[in-house]
């Protein structure tokens, strides 16, 4: 896993977070917390991409 993955990852949580925080100033909880959501999905899939390198990885080893 290289540095560059939690980088993106700090990258879309401040993103998210401020956008959050722009839309429910606004008035928008919903498409706030549709935001937080799609910001979540983003980053869920990008760590069960690195989790299933982990566990190829770990097979492979075992010879599993």
């Amino acid at each position: 896993m290289d540095i560059d993955l939690l980088f993106r990852i700090a990258a879309i949580g401040i993103l998210v977070a401020v956008l959050h925080q722009v839309l429910a100033r606004a008035g928008r909880e919903d498409q706030a917390m549709m935001t937080t959501l799609a910001g979540l999905i983003i980053v869920l899939s990008m760590v069960i991409k690195e989790i299933s390198t982990l566990f190829e990885s770990v097979r492979t080893l075992f010879n599993l």
